[in-house]
């Protein structure tokens, strides 16, 4: 049995990869999220993503940010070698909005906002209001988790490296 440390080390890869997939999905395939998770409107990059791209033996992190920013210094971070290891989502559907940020290495969230809970007029609503923000919560980290079984289900097939890498590829290359 592998040490946690050697393990971590050894496989966190697949966090950044599936990040990177994501981003690519996002990107070329809005449909595909519907599949996954019937009431999504729309899953599009937020307001930040981070890349890092180890060339010899030194590590390069690319940070773009902003609300209008422009993503064409990560497709080119992308063409040079580089992974996602950070980027910020924002999940919708009909009326509720979800915005964080997923780290790869670690697929933590971080800055996790949830749609907005009815009011609390008496004592009773309380109760409620806590289990309406723990559902949304985990609505958020249940969409993460089949994304990433998707992902690790598709890592894992002979259609990963014939059709899915190249289609990345190209992606990168428009």
């Amino acid at each position: 049995m592998l040490d946690v440390a050697v393990a971590y080390n050894r496989y966190k890869f697949i966090g950044n990869e599936f990040l990177t997939w994501l981003w690519f999905t996002i990107d070329t395939d809005q449909h595909f999220f519907q599949t996954v998770d019937g009431t999504i409107t729309s899953l599009y990059l937020g307001n930040r993503i981070v890349l890092e791209n180890n060339i010899n033996d030194t590590s390069e992190l690319i940070t773009i940010k902003g609300d209008d920013a422009g993503l064409e210094e990560g497709i080119l971070s992308l063409r040079k070698g580089a992974v996602v290891i950070e980027i910020n989502l924002c999940y919708k559907t009909e009326n509720q909005d979800w915005k964080f940020t997923l780290k790869g290495e670690s697929l933590s969230f971080s800055s996790l906002k949830v749609p907005e809970t009815g009011p609390v007029e008496t004592q009773e609503d309380i109760e409620g209001m806590v289990l309406e923000k723990a559902y949304l919560y985990e609505k958020a980290i249940d969409l993460v988790n089949r994304l990433f079984n998707i992902f690790l289900k598709l890592r894992y097939t002979v259609e990963w490296n014939q059709n899915t890498v190249p289609k990345i590829k190209k992606w990168i290359r428009v």
